[in-house]
């Protein structure tokens, strides 16, 4: 077994370079297991290509640089590659983007380099991984209204991830500036000077581009007096006239403030991330940047959930992957040197204890998994039994850890001290063959990690052990139920497929019951139909099954009577997630207990949202399993 602390100097010697079987369940990377590079913007679509082509989801592609680039200002931009990137199916989203504009010029890369240096972004960027953009007006002396284009132009071609296109000649293409500098959710902007003022007047005052920011640091910007703050956004601001402050105060609406001898923290009761932080005390820069980037940037991302193209008006890529402005500011627990600043520690294993149960000879098997544990289960003063677990279930196409973190799990883990294990399950779910297709090994598989888990830590509580998983993910945490449901206290499908259990597996839910709550949104076709307003009939037999499997009354839906769940229930909640989204909540009780549940969330697509989370947690956590009984224990007062 090898069990690796991530992030770390090791990262690039625990990372396997993927086979070329097409097995990626075995020896799973994530990694580009690149070397750190600094070049210009020109050098970097040259290089892109190339570095990505073999990168895991990408064989098959012929990858170009985005032709939104073409005619870009030379020697204007430069680029940072922190070594060893996220790379690989959607891996590259867990890469950090920092830019930097400066009106200050520079002859070569090494004076460029030497900047970027002195303002110490490049060791905050190794220690996250992931990449540092220098923007420099395209005239050479001062930014003005052209270099918006030229934003407009970086922004899509960092947010283009796995964007599939066709070429002038109608040949198929994929865009590689992504996934080899680009970004997603964790982009943050630094203006110094005349880049602050930019960043004010161009960049701020427009939704498609604010909403993308996940938190903002301007030293010295002015802002004409016509001009707002199209959305709420975080930020620092040093040197800045009250009518700027204020600007970005209305903007973040917000409502109470913090002081201390070196800044003002203003920000909005209900949704604190709506920040704006005004400096008090005289710095330098490079101090001012580590008080943003600590203070600030890491304990916000930004989650694209929405409608593509809904605020992208008429722009030459309007409706491409990832554009879906505004973008939802959430919380983010940085994992920096495998570790949160709330003592969640991330531990990649590889282990072949697994190896003997596959679906064929040859056949992908669980391998690796990661682990998320607070501080006091690995130095052993948690009380033994004290700990939760979750399994988290990555979905088609994602990294583990690109899910946990998403989804929204690791914030709320050092919110409440629990544990998680993410399995790498890619290839181990089902899979077409010759005449139909084959299961997989998950029924059998995903209880004996939890099993492995439990026996590895002690403090881990084995009546409270849940499970969820997102789209492929939920279909697994439907499998993984099916093939031991004495193994959870509750369980949350995310947008899951419809899974039919095997007899064999139904008879195991005559020794127990098992509380579930299937989530879904209006726009996923997983679980609902939008077009009829109401969940889908996969989603419907979803919950018939697991009404008897609870030995409870099945149901005939009548979507006239009971819109948009078809049922009447016992219990059905409204509320506003995030301060943006309406969700509902049903509830079918035995014997007075919630145990089949679904809730809805309006407007959003098939997509990762981080609170998402928080509706899985609020109501798994009411449960526990009797383990001598394996009853099902309810606390309503959980808090």
């Amino acid at each position: 077994m090898k069990r690796t602390n991530l992030l770390g100097l090791a990262l690039a010697l625990a990372f396997a370079v993927l086979t070329t079987s097409g097995v990626y369940a075995i020896n799973y990377s994530g990694c580009q297991n690149n070397e750190a590079t600094f070049e210009t913007l020109e050098e970097a679509r040259l290089s892109g290509p190339a570095a990505v082509q073999n990168l895991e989801s990408n064989e098959a592609n012929h990858y170009v640089s985005h032709y939104v680039l073409d005619g870009y200002p030379e020697g204007t931009t430069f680029i940072y590659r922190s070594a060893n990137l996220y790379g690989g199916r959607a891996a590259a989203r867990l890469n950090t983007l920092i830019f930097v504009f400066s009106e200050q010029h520079f002859d070569d890369k090494e004076g460029a380099k030497a900047f970027l240096d002195e303002l110490g972004v490049i060791d905050l960027v190794d220690e996250a991984t992931g990449s540092v953009i220098l923007v420099t007006p395209a005239d050479g002396a001062s930014f003005g209204q052209a270099d918006q284009m030229n934003y407009y132009k970086l922004q899509t071609a960092v947010y283009a991830q796995k964007v599939n296109t066709t070429d002038p000649d109608g040949n198929p293409v994929s865009f590689c500036d992504a996934e080899y500098f680009g970004g997603y959710g964790y982009n943050y902007v630094i203006g110094i000077d005349g880049g602050a003022t930019f960043l004010n007047e161009y960049v701020s005052t427009h939704l498609d581009f604010v909403s993308r920011i996940a938190g903002m640091l301007l030293i010295n910007g002015k802002m004409e007096e016509v001009r707002k703050v199209a959305a709420q956004v975080p930020v620092y601001l040093v040197n800045a006239p009250e009518d700027v402050i204020a600007r970005y105060q209305a903007a973040n609406e917000t409502d109470a403030y913090f002081a201390t001898p070196d800044a003002i923290s203003y920000f909005n009761q209900a949704l604190p991330l709506q920040k704006v932080v005004v400096a008090t005390a005289e710095k330098d820069i490079a101090s001012y940047i580590q008080d943003a980037y600590y203070g600030m940037f890491i304990k916000a991302m930004r989650a694209p959930v929405i409608k593509r193209g809904l605020n992208s008006a008429a722009t030459p890529y309007q409706g491409y992957s990832m554009d879906q402005a505004p973008l939802s500011l959430c919380e983010r627990n940085a994992v920096l040197g495998g570790v949160t600043a709330d003592g969640i520690h991330l531990i990649k294993t590889v282990d072949e204890r697994f190896s003997d149960i596959r679906a064929f000879e040859g056949d992908e098997y669980l391998q690796t998994w990661f682990e998320y544990l607070p501080e006091e289960v690995l130095d052993g003063t948690a009380p033994e039994h004290s700990v939760p677990l979750w399994l988290a279930n990555h979905g088609g196409g994602d990294d583990p850890r690109l899910f946990v973190d998403e989804i929204g799990l690791l914030a709320l883990a050092g919110k409440e001290r629990f544990a998680i294990v993410a399995p790498e399950a890619m290839y181990i779910n089902y899979r077409r063959i010759p005449g139909g297709y084959n299961e997989g090994i998950l029924p059998e598989v995903l209880h004996l990690l939890v099993e492995y888990m439990l026996d590895t830590y002690p403090a881990l509580d084995p009546e409270r052990v849940y499970m969820t998983g997102y789209s492929m993910g939920g279909g697994a945490t439907l499998r993984g139920a099916a093939g031991s449901p004495k193994t959870f206290a509750a369980i949350v499908p995310m947008a899951p497929a419809t899974y039919y259990p095997t007899e064999e597996q139904i008879a195991k839910f005559e020794e127990c019951d098992l509380p579930i709550m299937f989530l879904t949104s209006y726009n996923d076709a997983a679980g609902y139909a939008p077009a009829d307003g109401h969940i889908n009939a996969g989603l419907q037999e979803q919950i018939n099954f697991y009404l008897g499997f609870n030995e409870m009354e099945t149901v005939d839906y009548d979507f006239e009577t009971y819109p948009r769940i078809g049922i009447k229930v016992d219990s059905e909640r409204y509320i506003t997630l995030n301060g943006e989204y309406g969700n509902y909540t049903w509830f079918l009780n035995k014997d007075g207990v919630p145990m089949v549940g679904a809730t809805v969330t309006q407007f959003l697509n098939h997509a990762l949202y981080p609170e998402y989370a928080n509706l899985a947690w609020d109501f798994a956590k009411h449960y526990s399993r009797n383990q001598e009984t394996l009853e099902i224990e309810y606390d309503p007062y959980v808090r």
